[in-house]
C-alpha cells in the first residue's frame, strides 16, 4: 500500500518509467504466466486520446470538403478559431463565417485593397495588434491571423454596438444601409450551424 501511495505522488513519467522497466523485467523472464506487455502508447497522457469536440469534428470535415481545405488545415483553423472566439468573447461560428466570406479559408489570400490572410486584414490600420503578434509577418500565419482578426471584430462590435454594425464596419461598410456584408456573414454562420446540427 505504501509503494502504491508513493506511486500516485510521482509524475507521469515517473511512472511510466517504473511501468517501462516492469514490462521489461517481465517480458526478460521465463516466466509463462506473465501478462503481456501494455501497448506503446499506455503511458502517453490522456488527453491525447481525448476525442475532439464532436460540433468541432463536423466543421472540419464540412469545411475540408465545401472550400477543398486539406483536413489537418481545416482541423487547425477551427481549432483557431474556437480559441480566439473564447479569448475575445465571441460566437466561434460567426468567425468561422467571416473567414469563409473574407478569403474562402484561404490563408494567402491577398486584396486589391491589401487586405491579407484568412480574415482578411489589412497591416496599416492595424500596427498596435501585428506588433503585439510579433510583427506583420504573423498576418500570413493562419493562427495569429485568426487571432488578430477575431479580436479586430470584437473592437468592431463593442464600439458599433451589434454584431450586425461590427460586421459592417469589419468590412468597411458602415455606411452601406442595407448591411450586405453583415447578411452574407450571418447566413454563412446558419450554414455551419446546419452543418454541425445535420452531421
Amino acid at each position: 500500500m505504501g509503494f502504491a501511495v508513493t506511486l500516485l505522488q510521482r509524475s507521469r513519467s515517473t511512472v511510466c518509467a517504473v511501468v517501462g522497466a516492469a514490462t521489461l523485467v517481465a517480458v526478460a523472464s521465463d516466466d509463462r504466466d506473465t501478462p503481456p506487455p501494455q501497448p506503446a502508447g499506455a503511458c502517453m497522457p490522456a488527453e491525447r486520446f481525448a476525442p475532439a469536440d464532436p460540433a468541432q469534428a463536423v466543421l472540419v470535415k464540412y469545411l475540408s470538403r465545401r472550400f477543398l481545405v486539406a483536413g489537418a488545415a481545416a482541423e487547425q483553423m477551427v481549432e483557431a478559431a474556437y480559441r480566439a472566439s473564447r479569448d475575445v468573447g465571441l460566437d466561434p461560428y460567426l468567425v468561422l463565417a467571416v473567414i469563409a466570406i473574407e478569403s474562402g479559408f484561404n490563408p494567402i489570400a491577398e486584396s486589391v485593397m491589401g487586405a491579407k490572410g484568412l480574415m482578411q486584414i489589412i497591416p496599416k490600420y492595424h500596427q498596435r495588434l501585428l506588433v503585439a503578434h510579433g510583427g506583420e509577418a504573423a498576418i500570413w500565419d493562419p493562427e495569429a491571423n485568426i487571432a488578430l482578426g477575431a479580436r479586430i471584430l470584437q473592437e468592431y462590435v463593442y464600439r458599433a454596438g451589434t454584431i450586425e454594425a461590427g460586421l459592417q464596419y469589419y468590412n468597411g461598410a458602415l455606411a452601406d444601409s442595407t448591411a450586405q456584408y453583415a447578411s452574407r456573414v450571418m447566413a454563412e454562420r446558419e450554414r455551419l450551424l446546419e452543418a454541425v446540427q445535420g452531421g
